[in-house]
């Protein structure tokens, strides 16, 4: 009875994990080993301040979810201690908040991870790490569709400025 219920529970749990890496806008699978307590606790934090969910898991577990979710190549990176970071909305802040955090923390090992539905590699996410913000992208987007108007203006303002010099 107690071995059913253990197989259930174990089923369940691999479900949700599948269903988390295909909801995921991006995953990131990080080897925690050698981190204190605190330094555990202030990445939970700042992971959960940009709404990211943060979960040490079992690998076995994993690699059965990643089966069900069609991502096996994600199976090489799950040796030894494995924590994945799980963000719906924000593509960049997992990525990000893990690798600013690894350069400070050696412990902190950034391992791979899923991008849309993509697994990728250290690389890219570290290339995703360095990648501006979705509020920063925007503030620069917007920058250059105003530049053309304000340079307009600027224009108009000149040739005004001239033709009340001039009479």
């Amino acid at each position: 009875m107690a071995n059913a219920k253990v197989i259930a529970a174990k089923q369940e749990s691999v479900q949700v994990i599948a269903e988390k890496l295909r909801g995921s806008a991006t995953t990131v699978v990080a080897d925690y080993r050698g981190l204190s307590v605190s330094q555990v606790t202030e990445l939970r934090k700042q992971l959960r301040e940009a709404g990211v969910e943060f979960q040490v898991l079992k690998n076995t577990l994993v690699r059965r979810a990643t089966a069900e979710a069609e991502l096996s190549e994600l199976d090489q990176v799950l040796t030894g201690p494995t924590a994945i970071a799980f963000s719906r909305e924000d593509a960049i802040a997992p990525a990000k908040i893990l690798h600013d955090f690894a350069k400070k923390n050696d412990a902190l090992e950034i391992k791979g991870g899923v991008v849309e539905g993509r697994v990728v590699g250290v690389d890219q996410i570290q290339a995703l790490a360095t990648l501006p913000s979705r509020d920063g992208l925007l503030s620069m987007l917007l920058s250059v569709l105003q530049a053309p108007v304000r340079n307009f203006a600027l224009a108009v303002k000149a040739v005004a400025e001239k033709q009340e010099a001039e009479a």
